[in-house]
Protein backbone atom coordinates (compact mmCIF):
# COMPACT_ATOMS: atom_id res chain seq x y z
CA UNK A 1 0.00 0.00 0.00
CA UNK A 2 0.95 3.60 -0.55
CA UNK A 3 1.19 5.57 2.68
CA UNK A 4 -0.12 9.12 2.78
CA UNK A 5 0.08 11.51 5.70
CA UNK A 6 -2.58 14.21 5.88
CA UNK A 7 -2.91 17.11 8.26
CA UNK A 8 -6.10 19.02 8.99
CA UNK A 9 -7.51 21.25 11.69
CA UNK A 10 -10.89 19.53 12.00
CA UNK A 11 -11.41 15.89 11.03
CA UNK A 12 -15.02 14.71 10.65
CA UNK A 13 -15.36 10.93 10.50
CA UNK A 14 -18.59 9.97 8.75
CA UNK A 15 -20.28 11.93 5.98
CA UNK A 16 -23.88 11.20 6.92
CA UNK A 17 -26.47 13.64 8.23
CA UNK A 18 -24.56 14.89 11.27
CA UNK A 19 -21.17 14.84 9.55
CA UNK A 20 -22.28 16.92 6.58
CA UNK A 21 -24.00 19.48 8.74
CA UNK A 22 -21.00 19.66 11.06
CA UNK A 23 -18.79 20.54 8.08
CA UNK A 24 -21.24 23.19 6.82
CA UNK A 25 -21.44 24.71 10.31
CA UNK A 26 -17.70 24.62 10.94
CA UNK A 27 -16.99 26.32 7.62
CA UNK A 28 -19.48 29.09 8.44
CA UNK A 29 -18.16 29.54 11.98
CA UNK A 30 -14.62 29.62 10.67
CA UNK A 31 -15.46 32.29 8.10
CA UNK A 32 -17.09 34.45 10.78
CA UNK A 33 -14.05 34.04 13.02
CA UNK A 34 -11.74 35.10 10.18
CA UNK A 35 -13.64 38.33 9.68
CA UNK A 36 -13.93 39.11 13.38
CA UNK A 37 -10.39 38.26 14.47
CA UNK A 38 -8.27 38.36 11.31
CA UNK A 39 -7.49 34.72 12.06
CA UNK A 40 -6.17 32.01 9.80
CA UNK A 41 -8.65 29.68 8.17
CA UNK A 42 -9.29 26.15 9.36
CA UNK A 43 -8.88 23.12 7.15
CA UNK A 44 -11.89 20.81 7.46
CA UNK A 45 -11.78 17.21 6.25
CA UNK A 46 -14.69 14.77 5.99
CA UNK A 47 -13.76 11.11 5.61
CA UNK A 48 -16.55 8.79 4.44
CA UNK A 49 -16.27 5.09 3.69
CA UNK A 50 -18.95 5.33 0.97
CA UNK A 51 -19.76 8.56 -0.90
CA UNK A 52 -21.41 11.45 0.91
CA UNK A 53 -23.88 11.98 -1.91
CA UNK A 54 -25.70 8.77 -0.96
CA UNK A 55 -24.38 7.61 2.40
CA UNK A 56 -25.78 7.22 5.88
CA UNK A 57 -29.35 6.66 7.03
CA UNK A 58 -30.70 9.21 4.54
CA UNK A 59 -29.15 7.48 1.54
CA UNK A 60 -32.50 6.47 0.03
CA UNK A 61 -34.39 9.51 1.29
CA UNK A 62 -37.09 10.03 3.89
CA UNK A 63 -40.71 11.22 3.68
CA UNK A 64 -41.01 13.12 6.97
CA UNK A 65 -38.99 15.01 9.55
CA UNK A 66 -39.96 13.24 12.75
CA UNK A 67 -38.60 15.82 15.19
CA UNK A 68 -40.14 19.25 14.74
CA UNK A 69 -41.80 21.75 17.08
CA UNK A 70 -45.20 22.17 15.47
CA UNK A 71 -47.47 25.18 15.96
CA UNK A 72 -48.67 25.47 19.54
CA UNK A 73 -45.88 23.25 20.86
CA UNK A 74 -42.68 24.09 22.72
CA UNK A 75 -39.23 22.42 22.93
CA UNK A 76 -40.19 21.28 26.42
CA UNK A 77 -43.07 19.28 24.92
CA UNK A 78 -40.61 17.35 22.78
CA UNK A 79 -38.29 16.75 25.72
CA UNK A 80 -41.22 15.45 27.77
CA UNK A 81 -42.24 13.12 24.92
CA UNK A 82 -38.74 11.66 24.52
CA UNK A 83 -38.34 11.38 28.28
CA UNK A 84 -41.64 9.53 28.66
CA UNK A 85 -40.89 7.17 25.77
CA UNK A 86 -37.54 6.27 27.37
CA UNK A 87 -39.13 6.02 30.85
CA UNK A 88 -36.97 8.78 32.27
CA UNK A 89 -33.52 7.49 31.35
CA UNK A 90 -32.48 10.44 29.20
CA UNK A 91 -30.17 13.43 29.39
CA UNK A 92 -32.66 16.29 29.54
CA UNK A 93 -29.86 18.83 29.10
CA UNK A 94 -28.94 17.23 25.76
CA UNK A 95 -32.56 16.89 24.63
CA UNK A 96 -33.24 20.58 25.29
CA UNK A 97 -30.16 21.66 23.38
CA UNK A 98 -31.30 19.86 20.21
CA UNK A 99 -35.05 20.46 20.46
CA UNK A 100 -34.40 24.20 20.56
CA UNK A 101 -32.72 23.88 17.15
CA UNK A 102 -35.18 21.57 15.33
CA UNK A 103 -37.04 24.34 13.52
CA UNK A 104 -33.93 26.37 12.79
CA UNK A 105 -32.15 23.51 11.02
CA UNK A 106 -35.37 22.64 9.19
CA UNK A 107 -35.59 26.18 7.81
CA UNK A 108 -31.98 25.93 6.69
CA UNK A 109 -32.67 22.62 4.92
CA UNK A 110 -35.53 24.28 3.05
CA UNK A 111 -33.20 27.11 1.95
CA UNK A 112 -30.76 24.48 0.70
CA UNK A 113 -33.49 23.03 -1.53
CA UNK A 114 -35.47 20.49 0.51
CA UNK A 115 -39.15 20.38 -0.51
CA UNK A 116 -41.37 20.64 2.56
CA UNK A 117 -45.08 20.13 1.93
CA UNK A 118 -47.34 23.09 2.72
CA UNK A 119 -51.09 23.62 3.01
CA UNK A 120 -53.20 26.28 1.32
CA UNK A 121 -52.15 28.78 4.00
CA UNK A 122 -48.47 28.19 3.35
CA UNK A 123 -47.92 26.30 6.60
CA UNK A 124 -46.02 23.05 6.85
CA UNK A 125 -48.20 19.95 6.59
CA UNK A 126 -47.92 18.11 9.89
CA UNK A 127 -48.15 14.40 10.61
CA UNK A 128 -49.06 14.10 14.26
CA UNK A 129 -47.78 16.44 16.95
CA UNK A 130 -44.08 16.35 16.14
CA UNK A 131 -43.68 15.56 12.44
CA UNK A 132 -43.86 17.42 9.15
CA UNK A 133 -44.13 15.92 5.67
CA UNK A 134 -41.38 16.39 3.11
CA UNK A 135 -40.37 15.22 -0.35
CA UNK A 136 -37.06 13.92 0.89
CA UNK A 137 -35.82 11.52 -1.78
CA UNK A 138 -32.89 13.88 -2.48
CA UNK A 139 -32.22 15.11 1.05
CA UNK A 140 -28.74 13.58 1.15
CA UNK A 141 -27.60 14.97 -2.23
CA UNK A 142 -28.82 18.38 -1.00
CA UNK A 143 -26.58 18.14 2.07
CA UNK A 144 -23.66 16.86 -0.02
CA UNK A 145 -24.04 19.78 -2.46
CA UNK A 146 -23.94 22.24 0.45
CA UNK A 147 -20.73 20.63 1.70
CA UNK A 148 -19.20 20.98 -1.76
CA UNK A 149 -19.88 24.73 -1.67
CA UNK A 150 -18.51 25.24 1.85
CA UNK A 151 -15.08 26.94 1.91
CA UNK A 152 -11.98 25.02 3.00
CA UNK A 153 -13.83 21.69 3.24
CA UNK A 154 -12.27 18.64 1.63
CA UNK A 155 -14.00 15.27 1.28
CA UNK A 156 -12.31 11.86 1.12
CA UNK A 157 -14.81 9.31 -0.15
CA UNK A 158 -14.31 5.53 -0.05
CA UNK A 159 -11.84 5.73 2.84
CA UNK A 160 -12.50 3.46 5.81
CA UNK A 161 -11.38 4.89 9.17
CA UNK A 162 -10.75 2.02 11.57
CA UNK A 163 -8.81 3.51 14.50
CA UNK A 164 -8.25 6.75 16.39
CA UNK A 165 -4.85 8.15 17.24
CA UNK A 166 -5.02 8.95 20.95
CA UNK A 167 -2.14 9.91 23.23
CA UNK A 168 -2.59 10.64 26.95
CA UNK A 169 -6.38 10.66 26.46
CA UNK A 170 -6.16 13.37 23.80
CA UNK A 171 -7.10 12.59 20.22
CA UNK A 172 -4.78 13.86 17.51
CA UNK A 173 -6.04 12.06 14.43
CA UNK A 174 -7.09 8.74 12.93
CA UNK A 175 -6.00 5.89 10.69
CA UNK A 176 -7.77 4.55 7.60
CA UNK A 177 -7.34 3.07 4.16
CA UNK A 178 -8.65 3.88 0.72
CA UNK A 179 -10.81 1.00 -0.45
CA UNK A 180 -10.33 1.85 -4.12
CA UNK A 181 -6.82 3.36 -4.26
CA UNK A 182 -4.73 1.01 -2.07
CA UNK A 183 -3.61 3.89 0.14
CA UNK A 184 -3.10 3.93 3.89
CA UNK A 185 -3.96 7.26 5.50
CA UNK A 186 -2.50 8.68 8.71
CA UNK A 187 -4.51 11.83 9.39
CA UNK A 188 -3.45 14.33 12.05
CA UNK A 189 -6.07 16.76 13.36
CA UNK A 190 -6.52 19.46 15.95
CA UNK A 191 -9.96 18.11 16.83
CA UNK A 192 -12.15 15.23 15.66
CA UNK A 193 -15.91 14.86 15.32
CA UNK A 194 -17.12 11.26 15.22
CA UNK A 195 -20.37 11.16 13.22
CA UNK A 196 -20.58 7.57 12.05
CA UNK A 197 -23.73 5.47 12.29
CA UNK A 198 -24.91 3.11 15.00
CA UNK A 199 -24.60 -0.67 14.87
CA UNK A 200 -26.62 -3.08 12.72
CA UNK A 201 -25.87 -6.75 12.12
CA UNK A 202 -25.09 -7.69 15.72
CA UNK A 203 -28.05 -10.07 15.92
CA UNK A 204 -29.45 -12.63 13.51
CA UNK A 205 -31.91 -10.73 11.30
CA UNK A 206 -35.53 -11.51 10.39
CA UNK A 207 -34.61 -12.56 6.88
CA UNK A 208 -31.70 -15.05 6.57
CA UNK A 209 -29.56 -16.03 3.62
CA UNK A 210 -29.30 -13.73 0.63
CA UNK A 211 -31.98 -11.45 2.16
CA UNK A 212 -30.15 -10.96 5.45
CA UNK A 213 -29.38 -7.33 4.66
CA UNK A 214 -33.07 -6.49 4.21
CA UNK A 215 -33.21 -4.88 7.61
CA UNK A 216 -34.46 -1.70 9.27
CA UNK A 217 -31.07 -0.04 9.80
CA UNK A 218 -28.35 0.32 7.13
CA UNK A 219 -26.20 -2.85 7.12
CA UNK A 220 -23.05 -0.81 6.49
CA UNK A 221 -23.44 0.87 9.90
CA UNK A 222 -21.27 -1.47 11.91
CA UNK A 223 -20.67 0.47 15.12
CA UNK A 224 -17.22 1.65 13.98
CA UNK A 225 -17.52 4.96 15.82
CA UNK A 226 -18.55 3.22 19.03
CA UNK A 227 -15.84 0.60 18.77
CA UNK A 228 -12.98 3.05 18.24
CA UNK A 229 -14.05 5.03 21.29
CA UNK A 230 -14.54 1.93 23.42
CA UNK A 231 -11.06 0.64 22.60
CA UNK A 232 -9.48 3.95 23.60
CA UNK A 233 -11.27 4.12 26.94
CA UNK A 234 -14.06 6.58 26.16
CA UNK A 235 -16.99 6.53 28.55
CA UNK A 236 -20.12 5.11 26.90
CA UNK A 237 -23.73 5.11 28.04
CA UNK A 238 -27.02 3.18 27.88
CA UNK A 239 -26.07 0.38 25.47
CA UNK A 240 -28.68 -1.74 27.22
CA UNK A 241 -31.41 0.44 25.69
CA UNK A 242 -31.42 -1.43 22.40
CA UNK A 243 -33.72 -0.37 19.59
CA UNK A 244 -36.16 -2.82 18.00
CA UNK A 245 -38.34 -1.47 15.23
CA UNK A 246 -41.92 -2.59 14.60
CA UNK A 247 -42.03 -3.31 10.89
CA UNK A 248 -44.13 -4.76 8.09
CA UNK A 249 -43.37 -8.48 7.94
CA UNK A 250 -40.73 -9.62 5.44
CA UNK A 251 -40.31 -6.26 3.70
CA UNK A 252 -39.22 -4.58 6.98
CA UNK A 253 -40.97 -1.44 5.74
CA UNK A 254 -41.81 1.31 8.26
CA UNK A 255 -45.10 1.16 10.14
CA UNK A 256 -45.31 4.78 11.31
CA UNK A 257 -46.90 5.95 8.08
CA UNK A 258 -49.65 3.36 8.53
CA UNK A 259 -50.21 4.17 12.19
CA UNK A 260 -50.09 7.95 11.87
CA UNK A 261 -51.05 8.44 8.23
CA UNK A 262 -54.27 6.41 8.23
CA UNK A 263 -54.73 5.73 11.94
CA UNK A 264 -54.18 1.97 11.63
CA UNK A 265 -54.53 0.17 14.99
CA UNK A 266 -52.54 -2.87 16.09
CA UNK A 267 -54.82 -5.91 16.07
CA UNK A 268 -54.31 -9.63 16.67
CA UNK A 269 -55.61 -12.53 14.57
CA UNK A 270 -58.95 -12.31 16.39
CA UNK A 271 -59.38 -8.72 15.30
CA UNK A 272 -58.87 -7.40 18.83
CA UNK A 273 -57.07 -4.07 19.28
CA UNK A 274 -54.21 -4.84 21.65
CA UNK A 275 -52.07 -1.70 21.60
CA UNK A 276 -54.15 -0.16 24.42
CA UNK A 277 -53.52 -3.26 26.54
CA UNK A 278 -49.73 -3.00 26.52
CA UNK A 279 -49.11 0.72 25.90
CA UNK A 280 -48.07 2.76 22.89
CA UNK A 281 -44.48 3.71 23.66
CA UNK A 282 -42.00 2.52 21.05
CA UNK A 283 -40.89 -0.51 23.05
CA UNK A 284 -44.42 -1.36 24.24
CA UNK A 285 -45.70 -1.58 20.66
CA UNK A 286 -43.07 -4.25 19.98
CA UNK A 287 -43.63 -6.00 23.31
CA UNK A 288 -47.38 -6.24 22.78
CA UNK A 289 -46.86 -7.84 19.38
CA UNK A 290 -44.42 -10.39 20.82
CA UNK A 291 -46.74 -11.17 23.75
CA UNK A 292 -49.81 -11.67 21.54
CA UNK A 293 -47.89 -14.08 19.30
CA UNK A 294 -46.51 -16.04 22.27
CA UNK A 295 -49.98 -16.35 23.78
CA UNK A 296 -51.42 -17.79 20.58
CA UNK A 297 -53.33 -14.77 19.31
CA UNK A 298 -51.06 -14.03 16.38
CA UNK A 299 -50.27 -13.19 13.69
CA UNK A 300 -50.54 -9.48 14.46
CA UNK A 301 -51.44 -6.73 12.04
CA UNK A 302 -51.98 -3.05 11.47
CA UNK A 303 -55.67 -2.78 10.58
CA UNK A 304 -56.00 -1.14 7.17
CA UNK A 305 -59.08 -2.94 5.84
CA UNK A 306 -61.76 -0.38 5.07
CA UNK A 307 -59.56 2.65 4.48
CA UNK A 308 -60.74 5.02 1.75
CA UNK A 309 -59.46 4.89 -1.85
CA UNK A 310 -57.70 8.22 -1.23
CA UNK A 311 -55.92 6.83 1.83
CA UNK A 312 -54.91 3.71 -0.07
CA UNK A 313 -53.45 5.74 -2.92
CA UNK A 314 -51.50 7.90 -0.47
CA UNK A 315 -50.05 4.75 1.15
CA UNK A 316 -49.00 3.25 -2.17
CA UNK A 317 -47.24 6.48 -3.14
CA UNK A 318 -45.65 7.02 0.27
CA UNK A 319 -44.15 3.53 0.39
CA UNK A 320 -43.03 3.73 -3.21
CA UNK A 321 -40.85 6.66 -2.11
CA UNK A 322 -39.36 5.06 1.00
CA UNK A 323 -39.89 1.26 0.87
CA UNK A 324 -40.77 0.20 -2.70
CA UNK A 325 -40.85 -3.49 -1.81
CA UNK A 326 -43.96 -2.91 0.32
CA UNK A 327 -45.82 -1.18 -2.52
CA UNK A 328 -44.82 -3.98 -4.90
CA UNK A 329 -46.07 -6.54 -2.40
CA UNK A 330 -49.43 -4.76 -2.18
CA UNK A 331 -49.73 -4.67 -5.97
CA UNK A 332 -48.80 -8.35 -6.31
CA UNK A 333 -51.13 -9.47 -3.50
CA UNK A 334 -53.93 -7.68 -1.68
CA UNK A 335 -53.89 -3.91 -1.40
CA UNK A 336 -54.06 -2.37 2.10
CA UNK A 337 -57.81 -1.66 1.90
CA UNK A 338 -58.49 -5.37 1.32
CA UNK A 339 -56.00 -7.01 3.71
CA UNK A 340 -54.45 -5.93 6.98
CA UNK A 341 -50.67 -5.53 7.08
CA UNK A 342 -48.85 -8.17 9.10
CA UNK A 343 -46.20 -6.78 11.47
CA UNK A 344 -43.20 -8.07 13.40
CA UNK A 345 -40.26 -6.78 15.41
CA UNK A 346 -36.81 -6.54 13.90
CA UNK A 347 -33.59 -7.75 15.44
CA UNK A 348 -32.10 -5.36 18.06
CA UNK A 349 -29.88 -2.48 17.00
CA UNK A 350 -27.67 -0.03 18.91
CA UNK A 351 -28.46 3.45 17.67
CA UNK A 352 -28.32 6.75 19.55
CA UNK A 353 -30.72 8.47 17.19
CA UNK A 354 -33.69 6.42 18.41
CA UNK A 355 -32.55 5.33 21.87
CA UNK A 356 -29.92 6.75 24.25
CA UNK A 357 -26.97 4.49 23.35
CA UNK A 358 -23.62 6.07 22.56
CA UNK A 359 -20.78 8.23 23.79
CA UNK A 360 -21.20 9.93 27.14
CA UNK A 361 -21.04 13.60 26.13
CA UNK A 362 -21.54 17.00 27.70
CA UNK A 363 -23.73 19.74 26.25
CA UNK A 364 -20.93 20.75 23.88
CA UNK A 365 -20.96 17.13 22.62
CA UNK A 366 -17.44 16.64 23.96
CA UNK A 367 -16.64 13.03 24.81
CA UNK A 368 -14.39 11.99 27.68
CA UNK A 369 -11.46 11.86 25.23
CA UNK A 370 -10.11 15.39 24.91
CA UNK A 371 -10.59 16.89 21.46
CA UNK A 372 -13.14 14.25 20.40
CA UNK A 373 -16.76 15.30 19.83
CA UNK A 374 -19.73 13.08 18.96
CA UNK A 375 -22.86 13.85 16.93
CA UNK A 376 -25.82 11.92 15.56
CA UNK A 377 -26.31 8.21 16.08
CA UNK A 378 -23.07 7.75 18.05
CA UNK A 379 -23.88 10.45 20.63
CA UNK A 380 -25.70 8.99 23.63
CA UNK A 381 -28.24 10.36 26.07
CA UNK A 382 -30.72 12.00 23.67
CA UNK A 383 -33.14 9.53 22.06
CA UNK A 384 -35.73 10.32 19.39
CA UNK A 385 -33.42 12.84 17.71
CA UNK A 386 -34.01 11.60 14.15
CA UNK A 387 -32.85 13.75 11.20
CA UNK A 388 -33.21 17.20 12.69
CA UNK A 389 -31.63 16.10 15.96
CA UNK A 390 -28.62 14.75 14.07
CA UNK A 391 -28.33 18.07 12.23
CA UNK A 392 -28.58 19.98 15.50
CA UNK A 393 -25.90 17.85 17.14
CA UNK A 394 -23.67 18.26 14.09
CA UNK A 395 -23.99 22.02 14.51
CA UNK A 396 -23.31 21.94 18.26
CA UNK A 397 -20.30 19.63 17.89
CA UNK A 398 -18.85 21.71 15.05
CA UNK A 399 -19.07 24.99 16.95
CA UNK A 400 -17.55 23.33 20.02
CA UNK A 401 -14.72 21.76 18.01
CA UNK A 402 -13.87 25.06 16.30
CA UNK A 403 -13.87 26.77 19.69
CA UNK A 404 -11.55 24.06 21.03
CA UNK A 405 -9.17 24.39 18.10
CA UNK A 406 -9.07 28.18 18.44
CA UNK A 407 -8.27 27.80 22.13
CA UNK A 408 -5.57 25.17 21.76
CA UNK A 409 -3.82 25.99 18.47
CA UNK A 410 -1.61 28.99 17.71
CA UNK A 411 -3.92 31.55 16.12
CA UNK A 412 -1.21 33.88 14.78
CA UNK A 413 -0.71 32.27 11.39
CA UNK A 414 -1.16 34.60 8.38
CA UNK A 415 -4.74 35.31 7.30
CA UNK A 416 -4.39 33.78 3.86
CA UNK A 417 -2.83 30.56 5.07
CA UNK A 418 -3.87 27.56 7.12
CA UNK A 419 -2.61 26.89 10.59
CA UNK A 420 -1.32 23.64 9.16
CA UNK A 421 1.10 25.59 6.99
CA UNK A 422 3.22 26.06 10.11
CA UNK A 423 5.64 23.15 10.49
CA UNK A 424 5.18 21.22 13.74
CA UNK A 425 6.38 17.84 14.96
CA UNK A 426 4.17 14.97 13.84
CA UNK A 427 1.96 13.60 16.58
CA UNK A 428 1.46 10.28 14.79
CA UNK A 429 4.77 8.42 14.84
CA UNK A 430 6.15 6.19 12.10
CA UNK A 431 6.03 3.16 14.38
CA UNK A 432 2.28 3.57 14.84
CA UNK A 433 1.75 3.73 11.09
CA UNK A 434 3.95 0.70 10.55
CA UNK A 435 2.04 -1.31 13.13
CA UNK A 436 -1.33 -0.62 11.50
CA UNK A 437 -0.03 -1.27 8.00
CA UNK A 438 1.52 -4.56 9.14
CA UNK A 439 -1.84 -5.72 10.52
CA UNK A 440 -3.59 -4.96 7.22
CA UNK A 441 -0.86 -6.69 5.22
CA UNK A 442 -1.14 -9.73 7.48
CA UNK A 443 -4.79 -10.13 6.51
CA UNK A 444 -3.84 -9.76 2.85
CA UNK A 445 -1.01 -12.29 3.04
CA UNK A 446 -2.67 -15.03 5.10
CA UNK A 447 -4.02 -17.97 3.14
CA UNK A 448 -6.30 -20.91 3.84
CA UNK A 449 -8.10 -19.42 6.83
CA UNK A 450 -10.22 -22.01 8.63
CA UNK A 451 -13.14 -19.57 8.66
CA UNK A 452 -14.39 -16.79 6.43
CA UNK A 453 -15.40 -13.37 7.72
CA UNK A 454 -18.98 -14.14 6.75
CA UNK A 455 -19.00 -17.39 8.74
CA UNK A 456 -17.72 -15.65 11.90
CA UNK A 457 -20.25 -12.89 11.42
CA UNK A 458 -23.03 -15.47 11.24
CA UNK A 459 -21.70 -17.21 14.36
CA UNK A 460 -21.73 -13.87 16.18
CA UNK A 461 -25.32 -13.19 15.14
CA UNK A 462 -26.47 -16.65 16.26
CA UNK A 463 -24.76 -16.24 19.65
CA UNK A 464 -26.35 -12.84 20.22
CA UNK A 465 -29.75 -14.01 18.99
CA UNK A 466 -29.92 -17.09 21.19
CA UNK A 467 -28.16 -15.86 24.34
CA UNK A 468 -28.37 -12.05 24.38
CA UNK A 469 -32.05 -11.42 23.73
CA UNK A 470 -32.68 -11.75 20.02
CA UNK A 471 -35.75 -12.67 18.00
CA UNK A 472 -35.47 -16.37 18.87
CA UNK A 473 -36.08 -15.76 22.59
CA UNK A 474 -38.67 -13.02 22.14
CA UNK A 475 -35.92 -10.51 23.03
CA UNK A 476 -35.60 -11.89 26.59
CA UNK A 477 -32.41 -13.02 28.36
CA UNK A 478 -31.01 -14.17 31.71
CA UNK A 479 -27.67 -13.59 33.40
CA UNK A 480 -26.60 -17.15 32.60
CA UNK A 481 -27.46 -16.67 28.94
CA UNK A 482 -25.51 -13.41 28.82
CA UNK A 483 -22.48 -15.17 30.30
CA UNK A 484 -22.67 -17.74 27.52
CA UNK A 485 -23.02 -14.96 24.95
CA UNK A 486 -19.89 -13.27 26.29
CA UNK A 487 -17.90 -16.51 26.14
CA UNK A 488 -18.94 -17.11 22.55
CA UNK A 489 -18.23 -13.53 21.45
CA UNK A 490 -14.78 -13.69 23.08
CA UNK A 491 -14.09 -16.96 21.28
CA UNK A 492 -15.18 -15.55 17.91
CA UNK A 493 -13.07 -12.44 18.49
CA UNK A 494 -10.01 -14.61 19.15
CA UNK A 495 -10.40 -16.15 15.69
CA UNK A 496 -10.44 -12.85 13.77
CA UNK A 497 -6.65 -12.57 13.73
CA UNK A 498 -6.44 -15.61 11.43
CA UNK A 499 -8.82 -14.24 8.79
CA UNK A 500 -7.63 -13.63 5.26
CA UNK A 501 -8.55 -11.09 2.60
CA UNK A 502 -7.82 -10.78 -1.11
CA UNK A 503 -8.22 -6.99 -1.32
CA UNK A 504 -8.93 -3.95 0.86
CA UNK A 505 -12.68 -4.35 0.43
CA UNK A 506 -12.40 -7.69 2.23
CA UNK A 507 -10.03 -6.15 4.78
CA UNK A 508 -12.79 -3.63 5.52
CA UNK A 509 -15.22 -6.52 6.14
CA UNK A 510 -12.78 -7.94 8.71
CA UNK A 511 -12.58 -4.62 10.54
CA UNK A 512 -16.37 -4.29 10.41
CA UNK A 513 -16.70 -7.70 12.05
CA UNK A 514 -14.22 -6.69 14.75
CA UNK A 515 -16.18 -3.47 15.32
CA UNK A 516 -19.41 -5.39 15.74
CA UNK A 517 -17.79 -7.81 18.18
CA UNK A 518 -16.54 -4.90 20.31
CA UNK A 519 -20.03 -3.40 20.41
CA UNK A 520 -21.52 -6.84 21.24
CA UNK A 521 -19.32 -7.06 24.33
CA UNK A 522 -20.47 -3.63 25.46
CA UNK A 523 -24.14 -4.52 24.88
CA UNK A 524 -23.79 -7.75 26.88
CA UNK A 525 -22.10 -5.91 29.79
CA UNK A 526 -24.80 -3.24 29.89
CA UNK A 527 -27.68 -5.74 29.67
CA UNK A 528 -26.18 -7.70 32.55
CA UNK A 529 -25.78 -4.59 34.71
CA UNK A 530 -29.35 -3.21 34.60
CA UNK A 531 -31.19 -5.40 37.12
CA UNK A 532 -34.73 -4.53 36.06
CA UNK A 533 -36.97 -4.57 33.00
CA UNK A 534 -37.54 -0.88 32.28
CA UNK A 535 -38.12 -1.11 28.53
CA UNK A 536 -40.02 -4.25 27.54
CA UNK A 537 -38.36 -6.01 24.57
CA UNK A 538 -35.57 -3.41 24.37
CA UNK A 539 -34.13 -4.87 27.60
CA UNK A 540 -36.30 -7.82 28.69
CA UNK A 541 -34.42 -9.16 31.72
CA UNK A 542 -36.11 -12.41 32.81
CA UNK A 543 -34.10 -12.46 36.07
CA UNK A 544 -35.57 -9.07 36.96
CA UNK A 545 -38.97 -8.81 35.21
CA UNK A 546 -40.19 -5.76 37.15
CA UNK A 547 -39.23 -2.10 36.91
CA UNK A 548 -37.23 -0.81 39.89
CA UNK A 549 -37.32 2.98 40.16
CA UNK A 550 -35.75 3.01 43.61
CA UNK A 551 -32.45 1.51 42.49
CA UNK A 552 -32.36 1.95 38.72
CA UNK A 553 -33.39 5.47 37.83
CA UNK A 554 -29.77 5.88 36.79
CA UNK A 555 -27.59 5.85 33.71
CA UNK A 556 -25.60 2.67 33.12
CA UNK A 557 -22.21 3.72 31.77
CA UNK A 558 -19.02 1.85 30.92
CA UNK A 559 -15.33 2.06 30.09
CA UNK A 560 -12.84 -0.47 28.78
CA UNK A 561 -10.34 -1.19 31.57
CA UNK A 562 -7.50 -3.69 31.03
CA UNK A 563 -9.36 -5.32 28.16
CA UNK A 564 -12.69 -5.70 30.00
CA UNK A 565 -15.86 -3.60 29.79
CA UNK A 566 -16.43 -2.18 33.28
CA UNK A 567 -19.90 -0.80 33.96
CA UNK A 568 -20.99 1.73 36.59
CA UNK A 569 -23.93 4.08 37.18
CA UNK A 570 -24.41 7.84 37.20
CA UNK A 571 -27.23 9.89 38.66
CA UNK A 572 -29.87 11.35 36.37
CA UNK A 573 -29.56 14.99 35.38
CA UNK A 574 -32.22 17.47 34.29
CA UNK A 575 -32.23 20.44 31.94
CA UNK A 576 -30.08 23.29 33.23
CA UNK A 577 -27.83 21.10 35.38
CA UNK A 578 -24.13 21.13 34.54
CA UNK A 579 -23.15 17.95 36.37
CA UNK A 580 -21.63 16.35 33.33
CA UNK A 581 -19.59 19.10 31.67
CA UNK A 582 -16.16 17.60 31.08
CA UNK A 583 -13.05 19.29 32.44
CA UNK A 584 -10.02 17.71 30.82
Amino acid sequence: MKIERLKTDLLIIGGGTAGCYAAITAAKANAANNVANNAAYLKILIVEKANIKRSGCLAAGVNALNAYITEGRMPKDYVDYAKKDADGIVREDLLYSISEKFNEVTAHLEKLGLVILKDEDGKYVTRGNRNIKINGENIKPILAAAVAKAPNVQVLNHVNIFDFSVHDNRIDGAFGFGIENDTFYAIEAGAVIIATGGAAGLYRPNNPGFSRHKMWYPPFNTGAGYAMGIRHGAEMTTFEMRFIALRCKDTIAPTGTLAQGVGAKQVNALGEVYETKYGISTSERVYGTVAENLEGRGPCYLRTVGITPEQEESLLKAYLNMAPSQTIRWIENDTPSKANVEIEGTEPYIVGGHTASGYWVDTKRATTIEGLYAAGDVAGGAPQKYVTGALAEGEIAAKSAVEYINATVDCHAPLQGSRNDVETEATIKEAEIASHVAEIETYLSQKNSLYTTEQLEEAMQIAMDEYAGGITTGYGYTEKQLNIAKEKIDEIESLTGKLSATDLQEVMYIYELKERLTVCKSVIAHLATRHETRWHSFAENWDYPEKDNIHWRKYVNSRLVNGEIKTFTRELTAEGQKNYEHHH
